[in-house]
C-alpha cells in the first residue's frame, strides 16, 4: 500500500494509506509584468523565485470500532500538528527518489470527512522544488579542486565545506562560463558555506564578515569546477540537486 512520511514518521504507523496524491499545478514563477506606453508586449521584471505549492493526499483509515478510531485520530492530529511553525521533510512511495519540504496546511476535520466519504484529505504547503536523495550525498576531494555535474535543468544551492587555513579563494566555474570568486580570510581549520541558508560559518559561529564576493555559490546545470587557492587540504560538497 502507498504511504507518506512527514516530520520523521510514516503514515503507515497509524494504518493511514494513500488513495490518491494531488500536486495542484506547477509552482508559479514570481515576476512582475510592466506595460510601457507605445510598446507592444510587457517587460518581465523577475524576482527570481517560485512560489509555494499545495500537495494533497487523499487517505483512508480503517479501525474495528469507534473507540479505536477515536484514539488513532488523536494520535494523527498530534503527529501532523506537533510543529506547525516550520518546514519538515515529506516523502511518499509514489516518488521514492525525491523529497519535499512542507508544513501542514489549513484545518483538519478528520471525523467529519470520514463520516461523509470514508476517507479524508491531508494538505501540505510545500516549497516549490523537490530534492533528490542522490543530491544529498557528499562529493569530496582530498585536494583543492573537484568537478561536479548537475544532472537537472535547475541550478542548485549547495553546502560547501573547506578544510584549510589562512586566506582561501573559492572559485566556481560552470563549463563554458566565467569564474565566480569569493575570498575567505582567517580560515581556522574549516569554513562552511550554505547557499540555501545564505550563511558562512564554522560549527555554530557565523563567519559572514570574513567572506567577500557576490552572492553565494550556485551549481548550474551541467559540469562545474570547484577550486580553491591557498592552504586547502580537502573540499566537501552536498550539491542538493533540485527540480520542479
Amino acid at each position: 500500500m502507498s504511504y507518506f512520511t512527514y516530520n520523521g514518521r510514516s503514515s503507515a504507523e497509524f494504518g493511514l494509506h494513500i488513495e490518491k496524491k494531488d500536486v495542484f499545478s506547477a509552482p508559479e514563477y514570481d515576476a512582475e509584468f510592466i506595460s510601457i506606453p507605445g510598446r507592444s508586449g510587457d517587460i518581465i521584471n523577475p524576482n527570481r523565485r517560485f512560489s509555494n505549492i499545495k500537495v494533497t493526499y487523499t487517505v483512508f483509515l480503517a479501525r474495528k470500532n469507534i473507540g479505536a478510531l477515536a484514539a488513532v485520530l488523536r494520535d494523527i492530529k498530534g503527529w501532523l500538528y506537533s510543529e506547525p511553525d516550520r518546514y519538515h521533510e515529506i516523502t511518499d512511495s509514489y516518488d521514492a527518489e525525491y523529497f519535499r519540504y512542507g508544513v501542514i496546511s489549513g484545518s483538519l476535520d478528520i471525523e467529519e470527512q470520514l463520516n461523509k466519504v470514508g476517507s479524508f484529505t491531508v494538505t501540505f504547503n510545500c516549497k516549490p522544488y523537490k530534492y533528490s536523495f542522490a543530491g544529498q550525498e557528499t562529493v569530496s576531494a582530498d585536494a583543492s579542486e573537484l568537478t561536479i555535474t548537475n544532472p537537472t535543468a535547475f541550478e542548485s544551492r549547495p553546502y560547501i565545506k573547506i578544510y584549510g587555513g589562512g586566506t582561501v579563494r573559492l572559485m566556481i566555474q560552470p563549463e563554458g562560463e566565467g569564474t565566480n570568486l569569493w575570498t575567505i580570510s582567517e580560515v581556522d581549520e574549516t569554513i562552511e558555506i550554505d547557499s540555501e541558508l545564505m550563511n558562512c560559518f564554522k560549527d555554530t559561529t557565523l563567519k559572514n564578515d570574513t567572506v567577500t564576493g557576490d552572492g553565494f555559490p550556485m551549481l548550474k546545470p551541467g559540469t562545474t569546477t570547484i577550486a580553491c587557492a591557498g592552504n586547502v587540504q580537502r573540499i566537501e560538497v552536498i550539491p542538493r540537486w533540485q527540480c520542479l
